[in-house]
């Protein structure tokens, strides 16, 4: 029984603990309920992360830059073509966990500079044209690699 469950239980009565245990059961399925999602369509990870989690009918992406899946190395060019590859990366993780980017609901763009709101967003505008999902975009000061745009999602399975 998890630490949790004896603290609260431990101090009820007995007849509480048939619902103690559904708890302790509940908690255990729910830790069973979170997948790792990988896929060597998007770049390896580069840290103790994983590409994506699926949990209760839910995808949590991790932030994707421009890395090309194919050589694990940064692309050349622009943030409009940063973008692109970012969310190419997080299509193939999606694809991977069962959904796709027209499930996203939740966005988050980090710009290394706001001056490439404008390129970043006509990219992004044709991945997320129909029904766009609530997006927060921020500048940072500094990206992993170096990069000029990291995008992380939600999505639903």
């Amino acid at each position: 029984m998890t630490t949790w469950v004896r603290k609260l239980c431990y101090p009820l009565p007995s007849v509480c603990s048939a619902f103690c245990w559904s708890l302790a059961a509940a908690h255990w399925v729910a830790t069973l309920m979170r997948e790792i999602i990988s896929t060597k369509d998007a770049p390896q990870a580069i840290g103790p992360y994983s590409q994506a989690i699926k949990a209760n009918g839910f995808i949590f992406c991790s932030g994707q830059v421009a890395i090309d899946p194919v050589n694990q190395q940064v692309i050349a060019g622009d943030v409009a073509a940063q973008t692109d590859r970012a969310l190419r990366n997080l299509s193939a993780i999606l694809e991977a966990a069962g959904s796709a980017l027209s499930k996203v609901v939740k966005s988050t763009v980090f710009l290394k500079n706001m001056n490439d709101f404008a390129a970043m967003n006509t990219v992004y505008g044709k991945y997320f044209s129909s029904v766009p999902p609530a997006r927060s975009t921020v500048e940072v000061a500094r990206l992993p690699k170096d990069v000029l745009v990291e995008i992380d999602v939600i999505a639903t399975e």
